[in-house]
């Protein structure tokens, strides 16, 4: 059976309500489901939150599913459909498909690269390096955080990312863009610290 023909059997099955195969369903997404989440959230207790609701609101509407988009693609979008209600109830005025990237998306003034040649690899993958990229990527903005997480961590392509965001592909590259340059900002800042301490 081709690939083509499995996806179509699987679907059948997962819309006609098969147990098995929404546990393969569940089972195939929910690390990154739930990575995404967590991401997105920085608390274990709302990821968890959104992952079940995901795939609650995934069954329940699997009948009315119409392929127009891939499963991970759907199922992605109602999970960051979840985590921005989550965030929402945090701070009330978000707002993801703001028709123009408002003013503070313009004022990259990007203070300080530092120069990472020096620093050992094992310096930039230690734990101490990842939290603080963490703790950078919930400093982003809302619709700069979720772009970046699906672009560069869960590696979606532009236009899965727009598909799943409701966003334009280059809407998608502009927040990209803009993400990428602060984390390289605030990173430059941390690492700088330690190549001055080094230098002591």
């Amino acid at each position: 059976m081709s690939e083509g023909n499995q996806q179509e059997l699987s679907l059948q099955l997962l819309k006609s309500g098969d147990r098995a195969e929404i546990a393969r369903l569940v089972d195939r997404h929910s690390t990154n489901i739930y990575r995404v989440a967590l991401k997105m959230l920085a608390n274990s207790q709302d990821a968890e939150d959104v992952l079940q609701n995901t795939f609650l609101k995934a069954i329940q509407a699997l009948p009315r599913f119409e392929g127009r988009s891939s499963l991970s693609t759907w199922l992605y979008r109602i999970a960051v459909n979840e985590a921005l209600t989550t965030i929402r109830r945090r701070k009330p005025e978000i707002q993801l498909a703001s028709k123009v990237d408002d003013d503070e998306d313009n004022e990259l003034l990007l203070t300080q690269f530092s120069d990472w040649c020096c620093i050992p690899e094992s310096e930039l993958m230690s734990s101490e390096a990842q939290n603080h990229l963490d703790k950078a990527i919930q400093q982003l903005s809302e619709k700069l955080r979720v772009v970046f997480i699906l672009r560069d961590i869960e590696k979606l392509s532009v236009r899965e990312t727009s598909e799943t965001l409701n966003l334009t592909e280059s809407t998608v590259k502009t927040r990209l863009l803009r993400a990428r340059l602060r984390l390289r900002e605030e990173l430059s800042a941390y690492y700088g610290e330690r190549l001055e301490k080094e230098k002591i």
